[in-house]
């Protein structure tokens, strides 16, 4: 028993620290590439922090459903949902310093993007998961407030995480920005992978439709 107990501790302890180490280096790659990126040089500092907090909104997309659904090893349930709201606020911060600096930098296409204009498809998504991230905030923040039930407040929020999650992805895909191809796309695929791997382990629409339910009479 005690060889058992001490075999499964080692397995717990190895898997914690590849699951730990492999997302540090998905997020630390693309900062660091960015970091030497030659788009920065002549860059006007607000630009480069605009474009440094775009990078810290999809890192932080990277671990929100994996916080959401308790798969960080050496988290418990309770402390890794306290950790994802405190996350989702600096995701908030994070993509409003994106898009005040990206105004502050360029203010005509900042409008042309805010009111889909821009003739870019890349600005499109972007507006769109700046929208939806505003919106799976204020449902978080509102959760106690809102008049619906549990399972359809999970539905909308996991809906909402799911357009931020569909619309950074595109717009960090489809713009050539500071992050290296390769970095980038890692780590947009590992985001799609951890949200897939939260909607499966939470299944937001259990008891869906459950409320619809009425007794049969006889």
């Amino acid at each position: 028993r005690a060889f058992r107990a001490a075999t499964h501790l080692g397995v717990t302890v190895f898997r914690a620290i590849v699951v730990w180490s492999g997302l540090a280096g998905v997020i630390v790659a693309p900062i660091i590439v960015a970091a030497g990126s030659e788009y920065l040089q002549y860059r006007s500092a607000t630009y480069v922090t605009a474009g440094f907090a775009g990078v810290v909104a999809l890192a932080l997309l990277v671990t929100q459903p994996l916080l959401a659904s308790g798969h960080l090893p050496g988290l418990t349930m309770l402390a890794s949902r306290r950790i994802h709201r405190w996350t989702g606020a600096v995701l908030v911060l994070a993509v409003c310093v994106h898009v005040v600096g990206l105004w502050v930098t360029s203010p005509p296409d900042m409008v042309d993007a805010l009111t889909f204009t821009a003739p870019t498809a890349f600005s499109v998504f972007g507006v769109v998961a700046m929208w939806a991230v505003f919106a799976t905030a204020l449902l978080a923040g509102f959760r106690r407030k809102l008049p619906v039930r549990p399972h359809i407040w999970r539905i909308a929020h996991t809906m909402a995480a799911t357009i931020v999650v569909i619309g950074t992805v595109a717009h960090v895909l489809l713009i050539e920005g500071t992050m290296g191809t390769v970095t980038k796309v890692l780590m947009c695929m590992v985001s799609v992978g951890a949200l897939l791997l939260a909607v499966r382990r939470l299944r937001p629409w259990v008891g869906l439709w459950r409320g619809r339910e009425t007794p049969s009479r006889g």
